[in-house]
């Protein structure tokens, strides 16, 4: 996820990581990178690198950047974690069934690619 802002503003990112393994044994989602500046620009390449959807949301943002890495969300941000979860299922779902070569990732369903 990240935080857009004015451009005299250093970018802001958190990465999640919400696995199998975590799910199965009823783990709530976890914060596996945090940056400002550079390091929020380079999870951002890093999360494009690998296909990973990008959702912007700077509340939210802001709210996990409080959170030290590997700690699993507290159950006040539930909700919200679970809607940015949503969104990043439909669009795998909208990526896998897009034949490969047409995708169009800078749709406005794919907010973090505009």
């Amino acid at each position: 996820m990240t935080a857009s802002s004015e451009q005299d503003r250093p970018a802001v990112a958190v990465a999640l990581s919400y696995g199998d393994d975590e799910v199965a044994i009823g783990l709530s989602p976890k914060v596996v990178a945090n940056g400002q500046g550079v390091l929020a620009e380079a999870i951002i390449a890093r999360a494009h690198e690998f296909g990973i959807p990008v959702h912007e949301s700077r509340e939210l943002v802001a709210a996990l950047m409080n959170f030290d890495l590997d700690q699993h969300i507290p159950p006040a941000l539930y909700v919200a974690v679970a809607e940015v979860l949503a969104w990043v299922y439909r669009m795998e779902r909208k990526m896998a069934s897009t034949p490969v070569g047409t995708a169009d990732v800078g749709s406005r369903d794919w907010p973090g690619n505009r």
